[in-house]
């Protein structure tokens, strides 16, 4: 599918759908809790059924009502029959899912789609092995077998994504044995926040020295539980930059400031760059003004790079997104991929090993890749709100991944999308 943008100017409101992370982690500790948990406002989109079909492959029994998964949890013991699970693009899915499938003593094989294949595995399969964990693997990433149980031990996991340490985090307190994790390179810190936070209300026991070591002792269990599930702030990014090139008046309904996420970051961000913000009681009224370039440090923010990348090339003067080198390990290498679609627009950008410098450019509508990547597409789109003539944005259907609403959402602001078989 391909979608077209045209200049677009927005108004009015938008209510931001659910958080994919921890949408994925509710129905990843739901799957594994003894009873029946709520998961209020989840969201719906394919890496959140990825999730749950992972769930149902361990044995969770989900049933699906208005605006609420109910999921009847395996208490710790995965079926005895789940074999292979099939997580299509959901690279948080793999990571957090696997190591749980570490608990059960018997064959589990992961796969996924091209992509999926593509993301490196090695440093959460490495300190699955130094738990007692046999992995067996040709190149470090999918497909590959995993088989338990976990015994728990010492370990350092490289945290180059920060979703290896997630899920060890979310795996050792079922394991056998008391585990103690030494990180090293951590990247992402605020999505690790977002973990403890759930142990936490989980009432699971663990000693940490800041993010750099964890003592988790073994036969811990999780609990059902009813939550809400917090608005997404990866996906407002795209509502707020969009305001900002555009010149435009948004008000961004949903969102919760006080939760972890780290891309709650970018509102600073762009605040620093000359948008007026308004914080009310039901959300936050953005108003686009002109912008100036800064630099901005994004290792805790990786998912806004391309949408920053965009909004930089409005911006006076020149823009440093820096510290992201992670972004190359994403459903594709970000920083490449937008240098090069920004550059088809007719953008200034240079790139380096962990970011962009970004000038200020006219941009041009143009025929650009999505790379099957569903925040590549999304940030081109914006670009083509703001561009001159007509832009045309290909694998389109990747929106689907984490906010299946894109085009309707932004079409009800005024945004001049359309979607093309």
């Amino acid at each position: 599918m391909k979608l077209t943008a045209k200049r677009s100017k927005l108004s009015g409101e938008i209510l931001i759908p659910a958080s994919k992370s921890h949408t994925i982690r509710a129905v990843a500790i739901a799957a594994m809790a003894r009873g029946k948990s709520v998961l209020r406002n989840p969201l719906e989109s394919a890496d959140a059924r990825s999730a749950f079909r992972a769930a149902s492959e361990f044995g969770a029994r989900i049933s699906v009502a208005e605006n609420k998964w109910i999921i009847d949890g395996v208490g710790g013991e995965i079926n005895k029959v789940a074999s292979f699970v099939d997580v299509a693009n959901s690279g948080t899915s793999l990571r957090i899912f696997s190591a749980l499938a570490s608990l059960a003593s018997h064959d589990i094989t992961f796969d996924g789609d091209a992509s999926i294949r593509s993301r490196p595995m090695d440093p959460l399969l490495n300190a699955l092995r130094d738990l007692g964990v046999r992995v067996k693997s040709l190149h470090g990433k999918c497909p590959f077998t995993i088989t338990g149980p976990m015994q728990g031990g010492v370990t350092t996991v490289n945290g180059i994504s920060s979703q290896f340490l997630t899920a060890l985090l979310f795996a050792c307190p079922l394991s056998e044995g008391t585990t103690e994790l030494q990180v090293v390179n951590l990247h992402e810190k605020p999505y690790v926040e977002i973990t403890l936070d759930w142990l936490r209300s989980q009432g699971i026991q663990f000693e940490q020295k800041g993010l750099d070591w964890f003592r988790i002792p073994g036969n811990q269990e999780y609990k059902a539980f009813d939550r809400q599930i917090p608005a997404d702030f990866s996906t407002a990014t795209f509502a707020l930059c969009a305001a900002a090139i555009t010149q435009s008046e948004v008000f961004i309904k949903g969102l919760d400031f006080s939760d972890h996420q780290g891309d709650k970051k970018v509102f600073g961000f762009l605040e620093n760059m000359g948008v007026e913000l308004t914080h009310l009681d039901n959300g936050v009224l953005v108003k686009g003004r002109p912008l100036k370039g800064i630099d901005i440090d994004m290792n805790d923010t990786p998912d806004a790079l391309p949408a920053l990348a965009v909004t930089a090339c409005f911006a006076d003067g020149e823009t440093r997104l820096y510290n992201v080198a992670q972004a190359r390990l994403k459903e594709c290498d970000r920083i490449s991929a937008m240098r090069t679609e920004l550059t088809k627009m007719g953008a200034d950008v240079e790139e380096f090993e962990d970011g962009l410098l970004i000038r200020k450019s006219k941009l041009t509508g143009s025929a650009v890749h999505g790379y099957d990547d569903h925040r590549m597409v999304m940030a081109l789109a914006l670009a083509g709100m703001a561009a001159e003539g007509e832009t045309e944005v290909d694998t389109a259907e990747a929106v689907k991944v984490t906010y299946p609403e894109f085009v309707k959402d932004f079409v009800a602001m005024g945004g001049r999308l359309k979607e093309k078989n």
